[in-house]
């Protein structure tokens, strides 16, 4: 029942934030980076300063600005 003490409502998920080329970005451990290329749901390529690196979903440390 929606009024007992001990019913839980679900958390509300975030949406999956979505990234195209050419994005700037932002990573928790790697810093400010630009999405060079986007590997459908599964992962995007990000160039941090010269350094590639391949964030996988879900995003969870990569904020897009």
């Amino acid at each position: 029942m929606p009024t007992s003490p001990f019913h839980r409502s679900t958390p509300a998920v975030p949406p999956i934030e979505q990234f195209e080329v050419g994005d700037r970005v932002s990573h928790d451990q790697f810093g400010l980076g630009r999405v060079t290329g986007v590997e459908g749901a599964d992962a995007v390529l990000v160039d941090f300063s010269g350094r590639q690196g391949r964030i996988l979903s879900p995003f969870t440390k990569l904020v897009k600005l």
